[in-house]
């Protein structure tokens, strides 16, 4: 795998810096954050040094997905949690990490995408992304054929 010497989570797969490792495949690793939102709170990330999610090959990308789908059950099965929030970093850290985090109802994560959502719909310059001519022209550009 491609290691990038600067890099935290390349010395985790590399094996000179400690982690909690929950579970992993020949692509994929999954951790438990050192500031965890809650508890359980799990970052899934490529063996490869990627900065960005988009550029994972297609088996890379699946297997990602494939160990946050597992570990997000176990997480389910141990900490019957509302759901499991999942969302993809690079930016702090620049290698791809899934975030996996235990969302139950009201808790700061719940809240802060309630948050988010009402934040969504309220500035006009968001407003504008809605107008149809806008939405039409958007989709037109990102149309995939």
């Amino acid at each position: 795998m491609t290691q990038n010497t600067t890099c935290i989570f390349c010395d985790i797969i590399a094996g000179r810096a400690p982690a909690h490792i929950i579970h992993e495949d020949s692509l994929s690793l999954c951790l438990l954050d050192i500031n965890p939102y809650t508890k359980g709170h799990c970052l899934v990330i490529p063996k490869r040094h990627v900065p960005w999610w988009h550029d994972l090959t297609e088996e890379e990308t699946n297997s990602l997905f494939s160990v946050a789908r597992i570990v997000s059950q176990k997480i389910m099965e141990v900490y019957r949690p509302d759901f499991v929030s999942l969302f993809a970093r690079g930016r702090r850290i620049p290698h791809t990490h899934i975030f996996l985090i235990p969302t139950f109802g009201d808790d700061m994560i719940d809240r802060f995408f309630n948050a988010l959502e009402r934040f969504q719909e309220a500035p006009p310059e968001l407003m504008k992304l809605r107008d149809k001519a806008t939405m039409e022209d958007v989709a037109r550009s990102l149309k995939i054929t």
